[in-house]
């Protein structure tokens, strides 16, 4: 059996067109990832409100990060990442178009990885409010590889419209 790897982060948001409550969606996507095989959930943020990336005509973002351990490889993880937005019934069509839920896998411990399918850290995480502030929350000492510790990031940048709606 292989080793249990360091905590990984992702990101799951919501976009409110489409689902009748963003908080229950938010909070059943984080039990499915309770099931997801050889991992278990350490911690989540709590939800965070921001603009949607993308057209404007969508509405708000609801927002969160948790951190999980698993045994997983990074290609097994992410495809337990998007069954579970199939189960949600996530279309992929416009990039960064609505959608019901978006799970990214963010970090994996350490690891830089640039493939077609799979880039880690997720790009442009550095330059996202609503990744850093909830990752800050749940991982003040975090280090983004590559990038610098989460601290210095948030403090480089600016929380623009992300807000915190409620402690999870």
């Amino acid at each position: 059996m292989a080793a249990l790897n360091e905590i990984r982060c992702y990101r799951l948001y919501w976009a409110g067109q489409y689902l009748d409550n963003p908080e229950i969606q938010i909070n059943t996507a984080l039990d499915e990832l309770d099931a997801i095989p050889s991992s278990h959930r350490v911690t989540h943020s709590s939800l965070y409100s921001s603009r949607p990336m993308g057209p404007a005509e969508q509405p708000d973002y609801i927002n969160a990060v948790a951190a999980l351990e698993t045994y997983l490889e990074p290609f097994p993880l992410l495809r337990a990442l998007q069954a579970i937005e199939q189960v949600h019934k996530r279309k992929r069509g416009e990039r960064w178009g609505p959608r019901t839920l978006d799970l990214d896998l963010l970090l994996y411990g350490e690891l830089i990885l640039d493939e077609t399918d799979l880039k880690i850290p997720h790009p442009g995480i550095a330059m996202r409010a609503f990744v850093i502030y909830p990752l800050l929350e749940i991982a003040p000492s975090l280090k983004l590889p590559g990038l610098g510790s989460i601290e210095q990031i948030a403090a480089a940048g600016s929380p623009g419209d992300v807000s915190r709606v409620r402690v999870n």
